[in-house]
């Protein structure tokens, strides 16, 4: 592949800022898939000589095919995370300095480097690969792999601007995964303040009584606290529904608490009774 000049660099450099820009001011910061989708597809679109993509994410010890370009490729990312051998996973465990892995034909050498995965690459039709590292702190680390049909395409200027992309999508990837964290933690947040105000109209508790209600319910069945809060609302909810599917409640009259059945045993005793005509 012929090396690009200085200025086809800078308008690679350049294209991949401006599709950082797009990520934020389509707000998918907010949402880690949308995220995960737009961060593949301008990989493949900026990284020179990338054919086909897929994110790896690996949490927990479990690793996943996230928004891959074909359904290939979805296996291809799922069989490294099977075999536990891949550019994939030695981006994810033992990357470069740079974060990114390389690799010119896995129909040559570098199929000495995971032999059991290079095999299926090639018959699928891809012979070269960039695994570049996304994220690696916390419960949560990501790749990025880009795929090509033939030996050898992707070059050091690749190597460069693949680099500097996986810096550009680390962030959006980093600040996806805060923002998912956040909402979660607002939306239990909600749902506390609504299940405190249930138990604070229900047994005329302060606030600070009511979240004590919900911190023991929460020890003696071993569920989270925001699980029992959660439940409290929708019985809450659930309640509320019925009741407005019966309709409003009838007006009160004078004997009304006292059921019909009962009304005639007082009539049947009632000296003063006259039946109606």
């Amino acid at each position: 592949m012929t090396a690009l000049d200085p200025g086809q660099s800078e308008q690679l450099v350049v294209a991949l800022r401006r599709a950082a820009q797009k990520l934020v001011e389509r707000r998918s910061i907010r949402d880690l898939q949308q995220t995960l989708s737009e961060i593949v597809a301008a990989a493949v679109e900026t990284v020179p000589g990338a054919a086909a993509g897929g994110i790896s994410v690996s949490e927990d010890g479990i690793v996943d095919s996230r928004n891959p370009t074909s359904r290939g490729i979805s296996e291809l990312d799922r069989l490294q995370s099977e075999l536990h051998e891949g550019p994939c996973i030695t981006a994810l465990e033992e990357p470069a300095d740079d974060g990114v892995v390389m690799v010119e034909d896995l129909a040559g050498p570098d199929a000495t480097r995971w032999p059991r995965f290079a095999p299926a690459a090639v018959d699928s039709g891809y012979r070269s690969m960039l695994s570049i590292q996304l994220a690696s702190g916390g419960r949560m680390r990501a790749a990025l792999n880009l795929y090509a049909s033939e030996p050898r395409v992707f070059d050091r200027d690749a190597r460069i601007t693949a680099g500097l992309f996986g810096v550009q999508a680390a962030m959006l990837l980093h600040g996806s995964e805060q923002a998912a964290h956040l909402g979660k933690a607002v939306d239990s947040r909600d749902v506390i303040g609504q299940a405190k105000g249930i138990l604070m109209e229900r047994f005329g508790v302060d606030e600070s009584e009511a979240f004590q209600l919900l911190v023991e319910s929460s020890q003696s069945t071993n569920l989270k606290l925001v699980d029992v809060a959660r439940w409290l609302a929708n019985e809450a909810n659930r309640r509320n529904a019925r009741r407005n599917a019966d309709g409003p409640p009838l007006p009160e009259v004078e004997g009304a608490d006292v059921l019909p059945a009962e009304q005639d045993q007082h009539h049947d005793h009632d000296p003063d009774h006259q039946p109606e005509p």
